[in-house]
């Protein structure tokens, strides 16, 4: 199908082509994006929306910002991919810049969250083997439970939600489960299991429902693994790059991971691009041959991260995630008190979610969604009765409050 023909294509005519020939692994609000920019959306008959999800925090620092899209079509004319066969000369310099920015002494770059969650679980183990002395094959890495890391097999094999990995065993052993936001279970689990490697944790759970753990919690947890000589692993790839008003989640307990991945926001939406980092005592235990990515490190990525991460810091967007966080969740409680249709919200910065006055297997979150649509706001539920709410982080005050007056007619029309 050449470009002609898809531009001519309406909204139906385009979902019924991936109806047909695309897997059938997600199930999208019935909306067709062909633009987008700072915190909107265009759909193909023209309609304007606000992005409310930003493609799962990918896009913090909004659609095709300008000096993102600049470093890609730059570099894409000069040169994509070399392999990590050879040296390029765009990944040096973002290696010690990326490695600067948050304070650790190397990176392993990737191209996927998943990915980069796959690599810190390696690099975890053979730490645990040759520097921690566990006997090969024994480590073990305590996550929590309703954990979202990723969808590979190896990740799915430590979720406990049944859709993720329901008839996709037989799984891989290593993992143990403990309850969220709560320390004195990972404490147990530390002090009766001499094999343990790691700790693997979101700072905030994102995927199972914006759960923001108590004050304290990550700073608790990174003191036992501490104590215990256990690495602490921060997924922050969807938490992390400003998202929740800090430029990781873990600063606002100013905690220090062991290994921190990134992902999502690390490229602004526009490229592929994840990381894990590491100081030397731990990411040196990787030697050549060992692990690897045909694309990761590629030129195309180094140059968009580094662009991404200035946009970042040069126009404060963890500062503004914090004040418009506060505000939306001031907001929102307002409504709560107007409306039974919703009970609560919760959230850090701009990553925040509403939960909705129903069943999980309601399709009411569902239907306020659709409803958010016609009325210009893209949102979705996560695990049925909730809705997660996370715009761009270059959004304004004035679009946010034009953003709560759809979300709060939107709400009030479903009790009429």
């Amino acid at each position: 199908m050449n470009t002609t023909m898809a531009e001519k294509l309406t909204s139906k005519e385009l979902m019924d082509l991936e109806n047909k020939y695309g897997a059938h692994n997600y199930h999208p609000l019935d909306v067709v994006l062909s633009k987008g920019e700072g915190v909107y959306v265009w759909d193909v008959e023209g309609k304007r929306y606000f992005d409310f999800l930003s493609a799962y925090s990918a896009v913090n620092q909004g659609h095709c910002h300008p000096k993102i899209v600049k470093a890609l079509t730059e570099q894409a004319k000069t040169l994509t991919l070399t392999s990590r066969a050879f040296y390029n000369d765009a990944l040096g310099p973002y290696e010690k810049f990326v490695t600067d920015f948050f304070g650790f002494d190397k990176v392993l770059p990737m191209n996927t969250g998943a990915e980069a969650v796959e690599t810190a679980i390696k690099l975890c183990r053979k730490w645990a083997y040759e520097v921690k002395g566990i006997h090969e094959n024994d480590a073990q890495i305590v996550v929590c439970e309703n954990n979202f890391h990723g969808r590979t097999t190896t990740i799915v094999s430590f979720s406990n939600d049944p859709v993720a990995n329901k008839n996709f065993g037989p799984f891989t052993p290593g993992f143990i489960r403990i309850p969220y936001n709560d320390a004195a279970a990972l404490e147990r689990v530390l002090a009766e299991n001499k094999n343990i490697a790691g700790f693997l944790v979101e700072p905030i759970q994102g995927e199972a429902g914006v759960y923001v753990p108590d004050a304290g919690y990550l700073a608790a947890t990174k003191e036992l693994c501490e104590r215990h000589n256990v690495l602490f692993i921060a997924d922050e790839v969807q938490t992390g790059i400003a998202r929740t008003g800090k430029l990781l989640a873990v600063d606002h307990e100013d905690v220090k991971p062991d290994i921190l991945i990134l992902g999502k926001a690390l490229s602004g939406g526009a490229y592929p691009v994840s990381a894990v980092l590491a100081n030397d005592a731990i990411m040196n235990v990787i030697k050549p041959g060992q692990h690897g990515s045909t694309f990761g490190g590629n030129p195309i990525a180094a140059r968009v991260a580094v662009a991404a991460l200035e946009v970042i810091e040069d126009e404060k967007l963890a500062e503004n995630a914090e004040k418009l966080g506060i505000l939306f969740r001031n907001e929102m409680n307002r409504i709560i008190n107007e409306s039974d249709l919703v009970v609560k919200v919760r959230g850090k910065g701009l990553l925040n979610a509403i939960v909705v006055n129903d069943t999980e297997e309601s399709e009411t979150a569902w239907n306020l969604c659709l409803a958010l649509k016609e009325n210009g706001l893209l949102a979705k539920p996560t695990h049925g009765n909730i809705i997660r709410f996370a715009p761009p982080l270059v959004m304004n005050e004035e679009q946010l409050m034009e953003c709560v007056a759809i979300i709060e007619k939107t709400i009030l029309s479903f009790e009429m």
